[in-house]
């Protein structure tokens, strides 16, 4: 009898990566995917816990999935289950793991099939090899490579240090052998890692890993998924100006527009080192996508401080603005500072930069009316396209094309 099964993912693209390969893993056991729930005989859960928000959506639906579906192995995996070891084991989950043993998961369930014998491991996340992964297929046009875990950075706010372990990158041969499988599939290879701008095996780093790839023919862009201000230093530069197949697009963290508040979270920058280095970039690329992360409510934040970080992101022009309210997370620095910020306010600082961004989004798709785009078509529903450019903004086509080509339309 063939077993079913589905992953249920939470979190960031470094989960959903991990995801697609333990699926594909799966499937080269001779495991079955099913989308229906009720038909599968394992549910898998990779969880997130950057919030108390995720970890809550994470447990909720675990004991729904118990609830509902109790004949079915359940198999817990990610940050969230490393992060809190005790609660996840007094849940009586049948394989429980954490962020690794992850491209185990075929063997582990298994064993499990074959004893019926609950199995429960961690590790110590901080002394860690690099687990090797590698996907041949991915699930959507765009595909995800992981170059990079971990991260040395212990911002004040973020448990993500201690539940992904130290800053550990992949065998740089094998990024490419994963591209050269994905390419002829996908134009488009997004590199992401928890800390991806700090990638470097054995001398060789994300400039290095960016100019190999981009040799392979049949891939088109490569995109960064996310990375810090203080690694775009003159090399990185050098490639985003001579590389062509590099998109027109940087996701780089901000976190706040106040050097108070800078200082306080233990981010490595002030706002004068990221303004000089934004224009940096836009003397290379006049017309890049700049977009960003912000925390708002960060314990000692005053308004004046808030204040100070709206004046910045308008001076900054992002593209775009992922808001996040601050949340507590014990094991941090920032959960024990004393002047925590209230949630009326939290929440009112987060709806006024969220107008903000909006405002800021139609401003940047504005400067593109008009002009014709390369557009990477990567869905079609009832005779209407869908993609990004390469400066990723998503734009609608009203045809019929086919996904994973490249077509060029006026917007």
């Amino acid at each position: 009898m063939v077993m079913r099964f589905n992953i249920i993912t939470f979190g960031c693209k470094v989960n959903q990566y991990e995801s697609n390969m333990m699926k594909e893993s799966l499937l080269h056991h001779n495991f079955s995917y099913e989308e229906n729930l009720e038909n599968c005989d394992i549910l898998i859960v990779n969880t997130c816990t950057v919030t108390n928000v995720a970890d809550k959506k994470c447990l909720k639906m675990i004991r729904h999935l118990k609830r509902e579906y109790s004949k079915a192995i359940l198999v817990i995996v990610g940050c969230s289950s490393q992060n809190q070891q005790e609660l996840y084991n007094s849940l009586d989950i049948d394989i429980l793991l954490g962020n690794k043993d992850k491209s185990h998961i075929a063997e582990i369930i298994e064993e499990y099939i074959n004893t019926k014998e609950r199995y429960v491991k961690f590790y110590n996340e901080r002394s860690l090899e690099f687990e090797d992964m590698m996907i041949s297929d991915y699930e959507h046009v765009r595909a995800f490579i992981k170059i990079e875990d971990g991260c040395d950075n212990f911002c004040s706010y973020c448990i993500i240090p201690y539940v992904r372990g130290s800053v550990r990158s992949k065998d740089f041969n094998k990024v490419l052998a994963e591209a050269k499988l994905l390419a002829p599939k996908h134009p488009e290879i997004v590199l992401t890692g928890i800390h991806t701008g700090r990638y470097n095996y054995l001398g060789h780093d994300l400039s290095d890993l960016i100019n190999e790839l981009s040799k392979i023919d049949d891939l088109v862009r490569i995109r960064i998924s996310s990375i810090e201000v203080t690694e775009l230093d003159d090399k990185f530069l050098e490639t985003l100006k001579n590389n062509p197949k590099v998109c027109d697009h940087l996701h780089i963290p901000l976190q706040s527009g106040s050097d108070t508040v800078l200082k306080r979270m233990n981010r490595k920058y002030d706002t004068k080192y990221f303004a000089d280095k934004i224009k940096k970039i836009r003397e290379i690329r006049p017309d890049i996508a700049i977009t960003t992360d912000i925390i708002v409510g960060h314990p000692g934040e005053k308004r004046d401080n808030f204040l100070e970080c709206l004046d910045f992101v308008k001076k900054m022009e992002f593209s775009k603005i992922h808001v996040f309210p601050y949340s507590k997370r014990e094991g941090t620095a920032a959960a024990g500072m004393s002047d925590q910020v209230l949630v009326r306010d939290k929440k009112e600082r987060a709806r006024r930069l969220i107008a903000l961004s909006s405002e800021l989004e139609q401003n940047y798709y504005d400067k593109f009316k008009g002009k014709s785009v390369d557009i990477l078509i990567e869905e079609c529903h009832n005779g209407i396209s869908f993609g990004h450019t390469s400066n990723y903004l998503y734009v609608e086509v009203p045809e019929k094309l086919k996904e994973g080509q490249i077509v060029r339309r006026t917007l």
